[in-house]
């Protein structure tokens, strides 16, 4: 049971990483001020094998209009993706991908919204880049310094997942031998000094809860680590830049009130610092946010 004391002893034993800042930027002319406010990231899924039905648009127009009816609901960012992440989903090519994205990108981006378009693929990056994505969602390291190389070229923004393995569809199991968010506070350091290394100056970091390795199936296990990260973002948060956090489902737990599951975690993840919260439920978590900002911050 998460309990108060619980939360005290965390605050307690990383003391000094709760008072970390973050480097905030502007995004297509928009600012972000990660340490005053946060960012709410809405997602469209492009693929028909998500498994969130609701953000799933099999059409370019549908996820055009989604994307738009996100940002009115508080979204900053949009977040495009064309493949699932699901261990059982079916590849997708980079051709096939590119099919899908490029003309929601175009769509979205000609409505001023903030496109993100999350891939591992090298050459589906270059082509959303090229298209008007201006934040990449990269949840792989092939090529990881030619894909930060492109990112600089179009003064665009990066989010650096933390994944075991070459790229989201190619992990197994979770390692657990170690601390984990020391773990990836030791992946990060390496991965954003190589991006700065390649003019890459607009940097977040993303611990990828909603990946899916195989010992992460058990519900209890993977709930249990997911909000140990989401608790210990702010740990993640020294190295100096933004936490990106995707809220996940725990449908073993919320059952047939799933959709009240992303709002849950989300408290989790502002206690933790997250800077940036990747949702299917635009309006649900600025709801969560708002209310989080009533609390006094002072007796």
């Amino acid at each position: 049971m998460l309990t108060l004391e619980s939360l005290a002893k965390l605050a307690r034993t990383h003391r000094a990483a709760a008072t970390a800042r973050v480097r905030g930027f502007s995004i297509g002319g928009e600012a972000f001020d990660f340490n005053s406010e946060p960012a709410i990231m809405g997602v469209v899924n492009l693929s028909p094998d998500s498994w969130y039905r609701e953000s799933v648009c099999l059409t370019a127009e549908k996820a055009v209009e989604r994307g738009k009816i996100m940002r009115a609901q508080g979204a900053r960012i949009v977040d495009v993706g064309a493949e699932s992440t699901l261990g059982r989903a079916a590849r997708s090519s980079g051709a096939a991908q590119k099919r899908k994205l490029l003309p929601v990108i175009n769509g979205l981006a000609a409505a001023g919204i903030i496109v993100s378009v999350e891939t591992y693929d090298c050459g589906v990056a270059r082509a959303c880049l090229q298209a008007g994505a201006q934040v990449l969602n990269l949840t792989g390291t092939e090529k990881a310094g030619e894909v930060f190389r492109m990112v600089a070229d179009h003064a665009a923004a990066v989010i650096i997942c933390y994944v075991q393995g070459r790229h989201v569809r190619a992990v197994r199991d979770f390692d657990f031998s170690a601390d984990p968010t020391a773990a990836m506070h030791d992946y990060f350091s390496r991965l954003t000094e190589l991006a700065l290394s390649k003019g890459v100056e607009k940097i977040a970091i993303d611990p990828g809860l909603g990946f899916y390795y195989r010992n992460l199936q058990d519900s209890a296990t993977r709930v249990r680590h997911q909000m140990a990260v989401f608790l210990n973002a702010f740990r993640l948060r020294t190295l100096g830049f933004p936490v990106c956090q995707a809220l996940p489902h725990a449908f073993e737990y919320f059952g047939e009130e799933v959709r009240c599951a992303e709002p849950f975690f989300a408290v989790l993840a502002a206690l933790g610092k997250t800077d940036i919260f990747r949702t299917h439920e635009v309006p649900r978590i600025k709801a969560v946010l708002d209310t989080l900002k009533a609390f006094p911050t002072k007796p």
